[in-house]
């Protein structure tokens, strides 16, 4: 079952569904006098920034208007009193959300709610439980219900998380935070942990050892799952599950994924279009007002073009087009054009929603192609020539040089796309010295923020200057050239070859090896069985499917290429589902930021 459904049901069943008892004193005539009409009780629903984002994610307002919540509100922002209705809180155990939670009902005079009903997303650190315990009027009072519903991750797909916590970057590899970095590292462990707990998932754990903190996450979050696993013996069960694997990696593994320009339609947008918080704004047709779409999977054709090359989706859209209208009987042509279309929508209002999508979806395509034609397609070559280290016949490339300068030299070309292309030479070359890297900023003409952007990657475990070098272990690539592969989308991101070598049992142990103490499983392969992988009590909940699972955990971000290739592995292979997840989403300009921003003073 789809990520994003689980987590929508369970938010749904354990949240915005929940029945408190009624109040003794009240009975059947107070629980009948709070119900409104039609015997639907209203509630509001309080959340904070995680909250927000994993109702926004997973749930739609209709449905939870239908369970009687007639308000959703921020717990930081200034709300008006509603003292005659119950609140459900969707909150994280942290400081600055219980505060805000126990100055809600500080005032007995003026209480924010009648009484509140309080899930949080995970376990309360003992800290907090003390906070709540210095209060205890308030919460004897007014606290109606404290659950934890372990949900402390987004469903950003259906097959990707993320953590929401995009200062993890800081946080694990800045030495300015190493006095913060255990306490952050219990907090992701706790979030990943939880991911595993709503999958029922008891994975072994495995890491990349050549870098020091993955092991202390995997133990932390091995210790987390012991007590899901002690509350929930079910957690895991089974033949298939037993297989079931974390493998923990931290950036500095694969740093030319997030630097490339993809050419794939999701990560193409995202790199080249000012797509914030998920929506594409774009204008439908002169004189039309700026039209603002959401692109998620609630938009099955979204969900169809996301990972094709750019160079199939105008085509595969108008062919969608045509099947559309010829099964409507309106009349179209192979190459229907937004004028077309928007004559179409005029004309036909009955199906605007669905020529809408379409007509989305090809000024989306038309939007990326234009920055492609623009400049991006002489920076692709020369990225993928630098990633591969050959040229588009395969010949080993001699002097990388010769390509770069002009680059570098072209003040047509932004800075952020220098520093692209200086990144990838100097991982090509395992390093450079300080003389030639100074040489590179200064014909890139490089402030010192962007040369931080580059110098930064050092502390990712890259050999950025070459007197330093270390030998860095690199994982054996695949060779996936065909005749059918794209020129300008020959690298395929190395977190493919990974999940791969994960799945055939291939992954060299002694680099990725697994925590002690674990007894591992991964070979045995037991017949299906329908007894297994039911653990979730809800009836509706019983399509989970009973394959085992590869859960890959990126410290400090993930890109979009290597979202794609969780969905090809699990296609390809069949009998696994792969998922993918992050403290965040990168796109190419996050990564440079957060490289960027890196603090070096201890």
């Amino acid at each position: 079952m789809a990520l994003k459904m689980l987590v929508g049901q369970k938010i749904m069943n354990e949240v915005v569904k929940y029945k408190p008892p009624p109040p003794k004193k009240a009975g059947a005539a107070g629980a009948a006098k709070a119900a409104g009409a039609g015997g639907i009780e209203w509630r509001v629903l309080v959340v904070d920034k995680l909250g927000m984002r994993m109702v926004s994610a997973c749930t739609k307002m209709h449905e939870i208007s239908a369970e009687g919540i007639t308000l959703v509100e921020d717990i930081n922002k200034k709300r008006e009193p509603l003292p005659t209705m119950d609140a459900i809180y969707l909150i994280t155990p942290s400081d600055e959300s219980v505060r805000s939670l126990i100055r809600d009902f500080e005032n007995p005079a003026r209480p924010m709610y009648r009484y509140a009903h309080v899930f949080f997303t995970e376990a309360i650190p003992p800290r907090i439980f003390e906070m709540l315990q210095s209060h205890k009027d308030i919460c004897r009072r007014y606290v109606r219900t404290c659950k934890e519903i372990n949900i402390a991750f987004l469903a950003y797909e259906a097959q990707v998380f993320s953590l929401d916590s995009p200062d993890t970057f800081q946080c694990l590899y800045s030495p300015a935070f190493a006095s913060i970095r255990g306490k952050h590292i219990e907090r992701i462990a706790e979030q990943i942990a939880t991911l595993c707990a709503t999958l029922g998932e008891y994975p072994n754990v495995r890491y990349r050892v050549d870098w020091e903190r993955n092991v202390d996450l995997a133990a932390s979050v091995q210790q987390k799952l012991d007590a899901y696993k002690a509350d929930e013996p079910t957690m895991g069960e089974g033949p298939e599950k037993a297989r079931s694997q974390l493998l923990i990696l931290d950036r500095g593994f694969d740093c030319v994924s997030p630097l490339l320009h993809e050419l794939t339609l999701q990560a193409m947008a995202y790199d080249l279009l000012p797509i914030v918080n998920d929506v594409y704004r774009y204008t439908p047709g002169p004189n039309q007002a700026d039209k603002e779409v959401l692109l998620d999977e609630n938009d099955d054709l979204w969900v169809e073009l996301r990972h094709e090359h750019i160079a199939v989706v105008s085509t595969q859209v108008t062919q969608n087009l045509k099947k559309f209208t010829d099964s409507k009987r309106m009349s179209s042509t192979d190459k229907s054009s937004m004028r077309d279309l928007s004559q179409m929508i005029k004309k036909m209002p009955q199906y605007q929603k669905e020529l809408s999508k379409y007509s989305t979806h090809l000024h989306l395509a038309e939007d990326c192609m234009k920055s492609y034609q623009n400049y991006v397609d002489k920076l692709c070559r020369v990225e993928q020539d630098l990633a591969m280290g050959t040229d588009a016949e395969g010949e080993k490339i001699k002097d990388h040089m010769r390509n770069i300068v002009p680059i570098l030299l072209d003040a047509n070309v932004s800075n952020y796309d220098k520093v692209r292309i200086i990144s990838l030479y100097v991982m090509i070359k395992n390093g450079i010295s300080e003389e030639n890297l100074t040489k590179l900023f200064t014909h890139a003409q490089l402030s010192t923020k962007h040369q931080d952007m580059v110098r930064n990657l050092s502390f990712l475990g890259i050999n950025v200057i070459a007197d330093s070098r270390k030998k860095i272990y690199s994982v054996p690539r695949k060779e996936r050239i065909t005749e059918s592969t794209y020129q300008m989308s020959r690298w395929t991101p190395v977190i493919k070859d990974i999940m791969e070598d994960c799945i055939e049992d291939k992954l060299d142990p002694r680099h990725f090896p697994f925590l002690e103490g674990r007894a591992q499983n991964t070979n045995y392969h037991a017949p299906t069985s329908a007894r297994y992988g039911h653990w979730h009590k809800d009836k509706a909940q019983t399509q989970v499917k009973n394959v085992p699972r590869l859960i890959i955990f990126i410290v400090g971000g993930v890109s979009m290429s290597e979202m794609r290739c969780a969905y090809e592995v699990t296609n390809s292979v069949r009998n696994w589902e792969v998922l993918v997840g992050s403290s965040h989403v990168l796109s190419p300009e996050i990564f440079l930021s957060d490289l960027g921003s890196l603090s070096k003073e201890d």
